[in-house]
């Protein structure tokens, strides 16, 4: 594999950015014929640029090694003088395992990595989190590494600002982390510290992505941005242009289509199912225990989308 040639700085992730749906066969193998079609889409259709690829949306803890690795080395190669960065979530059970996607990552050109924390045997600490970030970060040590902090996936309920705590002085190559919770004053906590290190700090919940900017994070990283990117993006240029008033009737629009969704049981199979319907590109299933979606309950969320959006 020949590793492909990175931008010599990768500044702090700012922005939105697609955390990916892992695109899949009716027989549910990998289809990566279609990534370059995908990442067209991104760039041309909804303004994205930057890509969080084998995360939740990806489906990364329902592929086996070697399949992370063909979806990783793909976007990667695919993404070459499209894409501003290619993020590749690295987080497992596993410890080795999580070093040698690291590892993996860094051959194949990924800009950066991210982790979870382990789920079944979770950490019991800040520190022993903060050592779990450190090993895995020790083979990779040139790619910037950011921290996923999703505990309603993970059960891992340490606050973030914590596993901040110093972490500079174990993990040298860290550059900050994608919060996906809803606590408030641990997100205002974990900007402070961000930003007086000069670190990114991305937000994961959608729905919330107005609040979160207020509030001085610099970037998001969601699902919804593959197909709604281009209304997030005016949402943040209202926002920065001073027009609050436009930026908060956006931020409500998308809550109302994704309102709507959650009423109809607003799953990942449900998601992947309306990227199909609004890009137009066959995503496929997701991975077992996750079943597919009734095709109505997509087109019926993809319909809202157009009239509330279109409004």
């Amino acid at each position: 594999m020949d590793k492909r040639e990175m931008s010599p700085v990768a500044g702090p992730i700012s922005g939105l950015v697609a955390a990916t749906f892992t695109p899949l066969t009716p027989q549910g193998d990998l289809n990566l014929a279609l990534i370059g079609q995908y990442i067209d889409y991104l760039v041309e259709k909804q303004g994205v640029r930057t890509v969080f690829v084998n995360g939740t949306t990806g489906e990364g803890c329902s592929l086996n090694l070697e399949e992370r690795k063909q979806v990783a080395e793909e976007w990667c190669r695919q993404g070459k003088g499209k894409l501003d960065q290619v993020i590749i979530h690295v987080g497992c059970l596993s410890l080795k395992d999580s070093q040698e996607l690291a590892r993996h990552a860094a051959v194949v050109g990924a800009d950066a990595i991210s982790l979870i924390s382990p789920f079944f045997f979770k950490p019991t600490s800040a520190e022993a989190l903060r050592v779990f970030l450190r090993e895995v970060a020790s083979t990779a040590p040139e790619l910037p590494l950011y921290y996923y902090h999703i505990p309603t996936m993970t059960g891992v309920n340490l606050e973030a600002r914590e596993v901040l705590e110093g972490i500079e002085k174990q993990v040298p190559s860290f550059k900050g982390l994608k919060f996906s919770g809803t606590d408030l004053m641990d997100l205002g906590q974990c900007v402070c510290y961000c930003r007086s290190r000069g670190w990114a700090l991305m937000y994961g919940v959608d729905e919330q992505l107005l609040g979160a900017v207020s509030m001085g994070v610099t970037g998001a990283v969601g699902s919804t941005y593959n197909y709604l990117g281009s209304v997030a993006n005016s949402m943040l240029g209202a926002f920065d242009s001073g027009n609050i008033a436009l930026a908060r009737t956006i931020q409500h629009k998308m809550q109302d289509v994704l309102a709507f969704a959650k009423s109809l049981g607003f799953g990942l199979a449900v998601n992947k199912q309306v990227m199909s319907e609004v890009s137009g590109l066959p995503m496929g299933p997701p991975r077992l225990p996750l079943l597919a979606s009734p095709p109505v309950q997509a087109r019926a969320i993809a319909q809202k989308l157009q009239q509330v959006l279109g409004e």
